[in-house]
């Protein structure tokens, strides 16, 4: 698949006045800094699709994105570490996860997870919770180029450990790099793939 058109829909913490679900939808969500708005942008050729900072917390709302007129690529916020109040990450939980249980239209969630991190708890119990409401999920493993291969596969195969403690398979995963868009075709492969094997009735 290559990506040719990309354009900003519309934000807001309300899953019920997300765009009509009549195309298919891939949600993008990891803990705070983890890359995503970054890799968000690398996907989709376009350097200022997805607002860049170096401050935990930026994405606040839910901020949908049309794909080549075809499907919704969603930058969800960050869970974790944010320079919020608890109320308001409480408020970011409760409509996040109303989300991803009700959007009726969400194919998969692709779960970005620091690869220079031993496994994060965080992380587990989110995948965890996914797998529990049966919401599909791939791992992408971002910051590839922050440590060696060999510390990139111990950390990768401690997470492998982990999930294999509760899980029959482990997921899909891709390993991510935003500089040099390591993954960027095995990522839309995967998208279009999916598409062509699950077509959605735009009438409905």
């Amino acid at each position: 698949m290559e990506i040719t058109k990309a354009a900003f829909v519309i934000s807001n913490t309300d899953h019920k006045k997300c765009p009509a679900p009549t195309i298919p939808e891939y949600a993008f969500i990891g803990r705070s800094n983890v890359g995503k708005s970054s890799l968000i942008n690398m996907i989709t050729n376009h350097s200022k699709l997805a607002k860049v900072s170096g401050q935990p917390g930026k994405t606040q709302l839910i901020n949908h994105f049309i794909i080549n007129n075809s499907w919704y690529l969603v930058d969800l916020p960050g869970y974790g570490y944010a320079k919020v109040s608890k109320t308001m990450r409480s408020k970011w939980q409760k409509f996040i996860q109303d989300y991803l249980l009700l959007r009726t239209n969400l194919y998969c969630v692709f779960v970005l997870i620091d690869s220079r991190l031993e496994p994060q708890k965080i992380d587990l119990e989110f995948m965890q919770w996914l797998g529990e409401n049966g919401i599909p999920f791939v791992i992408l493993f971002t910051k590839a180029d922050k440590l060696s291969k060999s510390v990139l596969a111990k950390n990768i195969e401690g997470y492998k450990s982990e999930l294999l403690k509760s899980w029959e398979t482990l997921p899909i995963y891709y390993i991510t790099l935003a500089e040099t868009k390591m993954g960027k075709t095995e990522v839309l492969e995967f998208i279009a793939k999916i598409n062509i094997e699950n077509p959605m009735n735009n009438n409905s």
